[in-house]
């Protein structure tokens, strides 16, 4: 079996699968006689990678495994194609999306002393609706409230292999306060929707956190002004 057979099969399945490939679930895309060995496999996703240089399209490595998406800096021009998806997530669930990710694990109750005002339960099912915080155990205080964690699918969003990829808090204090454009639902497919750049923060005080997190679709917001200043913590981080 040729080394141009093995890349074509991957970057097809890669096109085809709408989600994360992980190296050994590409070496089962080939007969058991001809399977190639890890090392051709990941041979062969370099040489796509290099392939792929220049052009509108990347090869990225997350938490679930490789993927082919929509080159970052084209993410703009391309979000065209989904205008009805203009949507963007509201500033208090980015904030508590960001607490989570980076003082991990964490009770409701740490979030909301953090933010300074209740957090919407709307907010809490939405992030776990979309499979990005799961409850990871229960904190040895009274009530036993639930802590809260991100899972790799939160990896796979972001375009992250791990926990410790995330932006170091020195680094996210420099961005100041910018715009986060998130894609909206479930989109599969052969080259899905660009992905949010990481998360974003600006620093362990939230400006005007005191604000209620005031109606009950408060974690969506239509209004293309929303602001992205996340929340960081300590990152005492959990894989």
């Amino acid at each position: 079996m040729n080394e141009s057979y093995i890349r074509n099969v991957i970057e097809a399945a890669l096109l085809a699968a709408g989600g994360p490939l992980p190296v050994a679930e590409l070496q089962r895309l080939f007969d058991d006689g001809v399977r190639p060995g890890a090392q051709a496999v990941r041979e062969a996703l370099a040489s796509l990678g290099a392939e792929y240089e220049g052009r509108g399209i990347e090869l990225i490595e997350t938490a679930g495994g490789f993927r082919i998406q929509v080159r970052r800096e084209l993410a703009g021009e391309i979000s065209r194609l989904w205008p009805e998806r203009a949507a963007r997530y509201s500033r208090a669930l980015l904030e508590t999306l960001a607490l989570i990710a980076y003082r991990q694990p964490i009770t409701r109750a740490e979030i909301e002393a953090v933010r300074g005002v209740a957090v919407n339960p709307n907010i809490i099912r939405t992030v776990i609706e979309r499979n990005w915080v799961r409850v990871v155990g229960h904190r040895d205080v009274p009530g036993h409230p639930e802590l809260l964690g991100t899972t790799r699918e939160f990896l796979d969003y972001f375009g992250l292999k791990s926990l410790e990829e995330l932006p170091p808090l020195a680094e996210l204090k420099a961005m100041g306060d910018l715009t986060l454009q998130l894609a909206l639902a479930g989109d599969t497919g052969a080259l899905p929707p660009p992905q949010a750049q990481g998360v974003e923060s600006a620093a362990s005080e939230v400006p005007g956190a005191a604000e209620e997190d005031s109606s009950e679709d408060d974690e969506l917001s239509a209004e293309g002004g929303a602001s992205a200043e996340l929340v960081a913590g300590p990152r005492d981080l959990e894989s």
